[in-house]
């Protein structure tokens, strides 16, 4: 219907014209004189620009997006340069170009604005630039630009789209951390694990022959010389470490400040060589199994891209429902940007001679726990849980108090 009303409009402009044409040129053969084909020679250009301007196509128009970079992490810029190629050299006096943001970043900085005038006139190729000051982390739709022109009197004016789809999935920031490993506690007592991860850097207890699938660094040249044949080094039984992070997602003003320590946690956590686990339960689950390496850093950080705080879920019910589930020996981290009063219930309910419990509160800069927040962290720590209150910007030395502790 609303392009019915367009298309009607734009025939009442034409014919308009067309009018004013034939008014003027009538006007000169009756009236006759100088004045009179004067004003008749003076419209006609402009009539028929109008004309012609009514009937030129917009979809001649091909534009492409380049952007400064494949992928991005929040908190950079965004650079796109737009190109517009026409086959028609078509004089357009004036040109609105717009590129229709997604709803996200409507509201960014832009030091170059996305929507510009420009003076093409005959111009066959058109360039123009424009730049988000610090591009948000999420998932980032663009459909395409929008074009408008028109003649001097404002009697035709055309408007189209071209569709240029591209989309960016924005990953989150991270902060370089310290990860210090913690004591693990076990039925047996308390036993430190606080070393290398990787078997190289485990201490050798003894020799023994060569099986298939040791490493060519175990073997011991040394004994392999005395006994003629290929010997490889024993090494102690390490503890694993595995850890377990539950997100809360809970409905925060602070959530990007949570996700980016997160982030941070994931990054320091896999560099150490440990296990890792996420568990991030919204309006969709998400729980990634224990796993080690690059690929699972990229699996979460893929998620942590798209996440949103939209869990109808008490973060203590959920962190209650999957603790139930594990039964090895880890470390669990929960990372909230509240402490409820729910939560002192939940510490209490882990069974610590099976796993280790740190508590991080995310806030932002300056903000300080309110009252009823002080009296649950004050219940916490009397029941020897380690929570730590993690203000944006301090993250790097998290770990440090903890290996203290």
């Amino acid at each position: 219907m609303t392009r019915v009303i367009r298309n009607v409009k734009a025939t009442g402009k034409l014919v308009t014209i067309l009018l004013l044409i034939a008014i003027t040129f009538v006007y000169a053969m009756f009236q006759g004189g100088f004045v009179s084909w004067f004003l008749f020679y003076s419209f006609l250009p402009f009539g028929l620009y109008s004309i012609f301007l009514a009937i030129y196509p917009m979809k001649d128009i091909q534009i492409t997006r380049k952007t400064n970079q494949s992928e991005y992490m929040a908190g950079e810029s965004f650079v796109a340069t737009i190109t517009l190629k026409r086959k028609i050299p078509f004089p357009l006096i004036y040109l609105i170009i717009e590129e229709l943001l997604p709803t996200q970043l409507e509201s960014s900085n832009q030091p170059k604005k996305s929507k510009v005038i420009l003076f093409p006139w005959f111009k066959k190729e058109i360039v123009y630039q424009y730049m988000i000051d610090s591009i948000p982390r999420g998932e980032h739709q663009f459909e395409g630009i929008r074009l408008k022109t028109g003649d001097l009197f404002g009697l035709i004016e055309k408007e189209g789209f071209i569709q240029v789809r591209d989309y960016f999935l924005i990953y989150p920031q991270y902060v370089d951390m310290i990860y210090r490993q913690l004591e693990s506690r076990f039925e047996q007592g308390s036993t430190s694990s606080n070393v290398k991860l990787q078997r190289e850097t485990a201490i050798a207890i003894g020799i023994r022959e060569y099986k298939p699938g040791d490493r060519f660094s175990w073997i011991d040249w040394k004994a392999s010389a005395r006994k003629n044949d290929i010997m490889t080094k024993e090494f102690e039984q390490q503890q694993t470490h595995d850890v377990i992070i539950f997100m809360d997602r809970t409905k925060s003003e602070q959530f990007e400040q949570l996700v980016v320590f997160t982030a941070s946690l994931v990054r320091a956590i896999l560099k150490k060589g440990a296990q890792i686990s996420l568990v991030s339960v919204g309006e969709e689950e998400s729980i990634y199994p224990l796993r080690s390496g690059e690929i699972q850093q990229q699996q979460i950080y893929y998620h942590l891209a798209k996440v949103k705080d939209n869990s109808s879920i008490p973060f203590s019910q959920i962190v209650e429902s999957e603790i139930k589930k594990i039964y090895q020996p880890v470390t669990f981290l929960l990372v909230t940007n509240k402490l409820r009063s729910d939560m002192v219930q939940i510490v209490e309910g882990i069974p610590l001679r099976h796993a280790n419990l740190l508590l991080f509160v995310v806030k932002e800069r300056a903000t300080q726990l309110s009252r009823d927040e002080l009296e649950v962290l004050e219940v916490i720590r009397k029941r020897n849980i380690f929570v730590k209150v993690v203000h944006e910007g301090n993250y790097t030395d998290v770990f440090l108090e903890v290996s203290k502790s």
